[in-house]
């Protein structure tokens, strides 16, 4: 199962076997992949142009197919991030943009996922002292970039846990600030403020401290 993020919506691909998990909702939309990519164009178009929050279940028989084919509507980007830990189990979010996130980035070309991870936590809060976890969850987010292609932006998130508190913002990333927040806090107060990717991330990589 693949759960995408475009804008306010959501578009899961799933296969068909799978059908009994999605009970019919106002907000929810369910369709059967016939094979044809204009099928699937016109549920991303529906979700970019959607400005309140949807889910749009796609189900296909051949999931592989239904899977390949959705992606080949994007340019795939990859990226790499952590859900940071201090010794008080906070976490560490920044400002970017006029929205709450957590530090992440392109991985170069022969990097491997884990080392692009770790550098672009280092490179984006100032932080060195990083002591690498397991993989929370590959989220997958779309948006257009400068010619107006879409892109498809699929990130690795990792737990990770530091003794360094003091952060150093890279306003070159239009980073405004870093913070330490404890995850609940952080979820009342900022949710509206942040993305849905971010928070599925938090949700996951935080369950066993509840």
């Amino acid at each position: 199962m693949y759960k995408i993020f475009i804008n306010q919506s959501t578009i899961i691909l799933d296969d068909l076997a799978n059908r009994s998990n999605y009970e019919a909702q106002p907000n929810r939309i369910i369709s059967r992949f016939m094979g044809h990519k204009t099928q699937l164009i016109q549920h991303v178009d529906r979700a970019e142009k959607n400005s309140k929050s949807k889910e749009m279940v796609i189900l296909g028989k051949d999931f592989n197919l239904l899977k390949e084919t959705f992606f080949s509507i994007y340019k795939i980007v990859s990226a790499a991030g952590g859900l940071v830990f201090n010794p008080q189990k906070e976490i560490l979010v920044i400002y970017r943009r006029a929205h709450w996130d957590l530090p992440k980035g392109k991985i170069d070309e022969g990097e491997s996922i884990e080392d692009a991870a770790v550098r672009e936590v280092q490179e984006e809060t100032g932080i060195q002292n990083i002591a690498l976890g397991s993989l929370i969850y590959t989220s997958y987010h779309t948006y257009l970039n400068r010619k107006n292609k879409r892109v498809l932006k699929p990130t690795y998130w990792y737990h990770m846990d530091t003794t360094d508190l003091q952060l150093i913002p890279q306003q070159e990333e239009d980073i405004e600030q870093a913070i330490w927040m404890h995850p609940t806090s952080f979820l009342k107060q900022y949710s509206n403020q942040t993305y849905a990717a971010i928070i599925e991330v938090i949700q996951r990589g935080t369950i066993d401290l509840e």
